[in-house]
């Protein structure tokens, strides 16, 4: 038993090119994001995915609907996957972040349990995202030997690794940040001791981190 899972970042917006938190804004790519998608699209012709579950926020939305349409497939969309809510910080230039309080956003990229003012921390975000894979490993008989494809967001993605692979809260830095339109790819085998008879006994591994998506 073997399952692939691909977790594919959302092309550049015009917050990311200026540095902007966006966190659960609902932006758009712009003119590169859009080409950085069919680039993924055209990357994952051939990794034989047959399931793209996206985000509902537009900027995953759209690449999800260019990667579909070169892979002929439809998608589905969960607001479990939304970006990390940065509360008070959305909005803001990383700057004008640090420029509250020096050194805050690397106290936040470092401590995983931490969330910026009326936002959410890694850890929240990373339990109400794990429900979306768990629910694909229980139902969706047509994974076995193929791909599910997963298109989300920076935090949301590397949240979601960590908490697949069972990382430790101080391991969560561990991740370096993942750029647009780059992956997180993983295989879940079944776990060792378990009872095979048991297909949702899985451990999960990194195969990938902030590679394209055809790597």
């Amino acid at each position: 038993m073997s399952r692939r899972l691909i977790l594919l970042r959302h092309g550049q917006t015009g917050y990311n090119s200026v540095r902007r938190m966006q966190g659960q804004l609902d932006t758009e790519l712009n003119a590169l994001g859009e080409d950085q998608a069919r680039a993924a699209a055209r990357a994952l012709v051939g990794a034989r995915v047959t399931k793209i579950v996206s985000s509902d926020l537009m900027r995953a939305r759209r690449t999800a609907e260019i990667v579909a349409s070169e892979l002929g497939l439809e998608i589905s969309l969960d607001p479990r996957l939304r970006e990390t809510h940065l509360g008070q910080w959305q909005g803001r230039t990383h700057e004008e972040v640090d420029s509250l309080h020096q050194g805050i956003r690397a106290h936040w990229r470092n401590n995983a349990a931490w969330a910026p003012p009326a936002g959410e921390s890694r850890l929240d975000v990373a339990r109400r995202a794990r429900p979306v894979v768990d629910e694909l490993v229980e139902s969706y008989e047509r994974w076995e030997g193929n791909t599910v494809l997963i298109v989300a967001h920076g935090g949301t993605i590397s949240a979601l690794t960590s908490n697949l692979l069972g990382l430790e809260e101080r391991q969560y830095p561990l991740l370096k940040g993942l750029k647009n339109s780059n992956t997180s790819q993983l295989t879940a085998l079944p776990r060792y001791g378990s009872d095979r008879s048991d297909p949702t006994d899985v451990q999960w591994y990194l195969d990938a981190w902030n590679q394209g998506a055809g790597q």
